[in-house]
């Protein structure tokens, strides 16, 4: 028997919660399904005779030099969009930790030992796969990243019936490993730091923050300051994209009086769109436009670099996540929410391993001496993303079932008041309703067989 105070893990989310879930993962999908277009996009253009014109497009650099912004197309995608895209992530972060499955220690738990078990394996996957071939050892940090877009639809695809309990495990997943993915970028890829430069951009967000807690508010205030941050990360040599997250970081998630939204959900709804619309599908139209040949192909099976990501990617993720969830619920004491299984967080736990975004990042990052490499290893991220596609595809049909009767479950709304029952089950003003709907519907019931029966009457008279 359940211990009276024990804790459920997948259990379901509040109201606030799952429409919050339900709204960031909807715009997430859209994201996920234009961000496959652009890579698909890129491949046909890397793989056709328009290779020149793409790689021209790319390599093409524009900028001010004397700001050390004279960069490619490929690197402003790369340096700026990604910026973008992270500054959504620390939103999503600060949410968490404000009002989120992170704000108390018990529950953050698990999501964050499941996301660092799912990042430390894939990387000690990928440390073993070289270190035994003779592999270069710098991409163990490839296989490490979730991208959240692309996983969601791959959801999309197979179908909208997943409980909200488990969209948002993955949700949070994905932003814990979102964190630890900068942290990681900002600690291992840094190779040289000016600190006159850095030291000006930590002023800058302390200016930053300074201004939103005083409340001041208009776009033409923070987008220029935002841009002048992020041009002083950029310069002092670590990676821009560190400024997204801070800055996303020091938005307010909490509603004062007279607010509708807390200013970094009025943020979040703007900027979003941008980011998975446009930020996130360009970045991926510059850094997926590999060659792709039967020998590349078989290189990622037989090369100990692109090997590495490969396994990390499908079994090391998957049996990161699954086994720090299954550890932490163990050691916390969490039980599972008795309508799901094991074999549900088995298969949420292999779609992490669509590493796409972070990963084809920090892949340009830790090989920028080698393109040949840093291209063979692209190519094994498209690959184990594929793979991770496929297995999460088979687990979760094979649960197809179970999953739309707890969905239909989530959305019953029998009295049509716009709250689903399951919410309202222990609301006696609901039970009143509920039982007046059914005595009115037994009372047309019985209406309906007098009239077959004759003894009645129907709309046009006497049956």
């Amino acid at each position: 028997m359940a211990a009276p105070n024990a804790r459920k893990f997948l259990g379901r989310l509040s109201l606030p919660e799952r429409t919050f879930v339900a709204d960031a993962l909807r715009a997430e999908t859209v994201g996920g399904v234009l961000l496959l277009a652009a890579a698909i996009a890129a491949l046909i253009l890397a793989n056709t005779p328009l290779s020149d014109f793409y790689q021209d497009v790319r390599d093409f650099s524009f900028g001010p030099g004397s700001l050390h912004l004279h960069l490619s197309v490929g690197s402003w995608a790369q340096d700026g969009l990604l910026t973008i895209f992270f500054f959504v992530a620390g939103i999503e972060l600060k949410r968490e930790l404000v009002s989120g499955e992170l704000r108390e220690p018990k529950a953050a738990a698990l999501p964050v030992v499941a996301a660092v078990c799912g990042m430390a394996v894939p990387a000690l996957f990928y440390v073993a796969a070289n270190a035994g071939g003779g592999g270069d050892l710098s991409g163990w940090a490839v296989p490490t990243a979730t991208d959240i877009a692309f996983a969601l639809a791959v959801l999309a695809v197979i179908g909208t019936s997943l409980p909200s309990s488990l969209r948002a495990f993955l949700l949070t997943l994905a932003v814990v490993d979102d964190l630890f993915a900068i942290l990681i970028i900002a600690i291992f890829f840094t190779t040289q730091i000016h600190f006159l430069e850095l030291g000006l951009a930590a002023a800058g967000l302390a200016l930053f923050w300074f201004l939103h807690r005083r409340g001041v508010r208009g776009w033409f205030v923070y987008v220029p300051l935002a841009l002048v941050i992020w041009a002083l990360m950029h310069a002092s040599g670590v990676h821009a994209t560190v400024a997204g997250v801070a800055m996303g970081l020091m938005l307010r998630c909490t509603v004062r009086d007279g607010e509708e939204y807390s200013p970094a959900e009025h943020i979040e709804h703007l900027v979003r769109p941008l980011s998975a619309g446009l930020a996130v599908p360009l970045f991926a139209l510059f850094a997926t436009g590999v060659t792709v040949s039967g020998d590349s192909l078989g290189d990622v099976f037989t090369k100990p670099e692109p090997l590495g990501v490969v396994i990390g990617l499908v079994a090391g993720k998957t049996a990161g996540v699954f086994g720090g969830s299954w550890l932490a619920a163990r050691f916390t004491r969490a039980e599972l929410n008795e309508d799901l299984a094991w074999a549900d967080v088995f298969a949420v736990a292999s779609l992490t391993g669509i590493g796409f975004t972070v990963s084809l990042l920090i892949g340009d990052l830790a090989f920028p001496g080698d393109p040949v490499l840093a291209g063979e290893v692209k190519v094994a991220v498209l690959v184990g993303s594929l793979m991770a596609a496929v297995l999460a595809t088979a687990l979760l049909k094979l649960r197809d079932v179970k999953y739309r009767t707890l969905c239909d479950d989530e959305e019953r709304d029998e009295d049509h008041d716009g709250i689903p029952d399951i919410y309202e089950l222990d609301n006696p003003e609901y039970h009143l309703r509920m039982a007046a709907i059914h005595e009115a519907k037994a009372a047309e019931h019985r209406r309906l067989a007098e009239v077959a029966a004759g003894r009645g009457t129907n709309d046009d008279g006497p049956a």
